[in-house]
């Protein structure tokens, strides 16, 4: 990014997590090229093939071998979008990383947006659409993953999270020793600052594939966000027995208060069976939240990779 004065910054990073994408890749290194090729120094393009089915890799290594900028890397096998974010962005060289999917949703002609903000004096940039190409239930679904998001990162003010971000190289210096196999990037970003900001920007509609988001791994999503990152669901299971117990106390002081002032008992078994229903309810709930961190607890403690690289190619050298 430049100005009168000479480059904002050094060189820039752009990070792309590939699945099954041949189709597109070719037209982004091409867009991202002719979009920062022009305004920064240096510019490096890491295409991270997560286990595509497809020929995303045989891509990738032609584009490598036909541009100085594209660094291609290939995992043993599919890792998730995040985990394949971090194998790109410890791999980088350049002052500012841009991460962004690889299906062309997100313009990268609308990158300098966020390098304007992130000029502003932030430390972290999200590109959030101006308008959502989705459904309603999977719109819905994204603003309650967002919004655990949040939570977890304790930032409140902070809603307009997305895929397509600028961050400071120097912020992975927080999460370098991350070893965990299931992980979420914005809230590791969350450890090394808290100057986050957003921009709006162009959202077009997929032309090619689809996204492999659906609404049911968006919720599966946000609940790993929230046991994973945060105690909140703790104190809601604790808040649900407290309520619990108050209120079986007030049960027990209506039975024993009729049966002194009127001489006789609460009749119904609807009554009775209703009572227990509300706390075995409340009780495989606060078991259930118990579950999820205990199941949080065990994966991370069998000490899986976050991610394995098979083998990276550059124009210069192949490994």
């Amino acid at each position: 990014m430049t100005t009168g004065h000479g480059p904002r910054f050094s060189g820039i990073s752009v990070v792309v997590p590939v699945y099954n994408s041949e189709a597109t890749l070719s037209e982004l290194v091409t867009r991202l090229e002719s979009a920062l090729g022009r305004v920064v120094p240096k510019l490096e393009i890491i295409l991270v093939n997560d286990g595509s089915r497809d020929g995303s890799w045989d891509v990738i290594r032609q584009l490598a071998q036909g541009h100085d900028s594209v660094h291609g890397v290939n995992l043993m096998r599919n890792y998730g979008q995040h985990n394949a974010l971090l194998c790109g962005i410890r791999m980088a060289e350049n002052e500012i990383v841009v991460t962004m999917d690889d299906d062309l949703q997100n313009p990268p002609e609308e990158i300098p947006k966020l390098l304007d903000k992130l000029c502003e004096g932030y430390d972290v940039v999200y590109g959030t659409p101006q308008e959502e190409q989705h459904g309603l239930w999977r719109n819905l679904a994204s603003l309650l993953t967002k919004g655990a998001m949040s939570r977890a990162m304790g930032i409140g003010t902070i809603r307009d999270i997305s895929a397509f971000r600028v961050f400071k190289t120097q912020l992975r210096s927080a999460f370098a020793s991350c070893q965990s196999p299931n992980l979420v990037l914005d809230v590791l970003l969350s450890w090394g600052t808290t100057r986050f900001a957003s921009v709006k920007v162009r959202h077009l509609p997929r032309t090619v594939g689809r996204s492999n988001y659906t609404f049911l791994r968006l919720i599966d999503q946000a609940m790993f966000v929230l046991t994973g990152y945060s105690t909140g669901p703790l104190r809601v299971a604790t808040l649900l027995g407290f309520t619990s117990a108050l209120f079986g106390l007030a049960v027990l002081a209506y039975v024993i208060g009729r049966y002194l002032f009127e001489g006789r008992g609460v009749p119904g078994f609807a009554f009775l069976a209703s009572t227990i229903a509300i706390f075995s309810g409340a009780q495989l709930f606060a078991i259930g939240i118990i579950g999820e961190y205990l199941g949080r607890m065990f994966n991370r403690s069998m000490e899986r990779p976050t991610y394995v690289v098979a083998k990276r190619f550059k124009k210069s050298s192949e490994q």
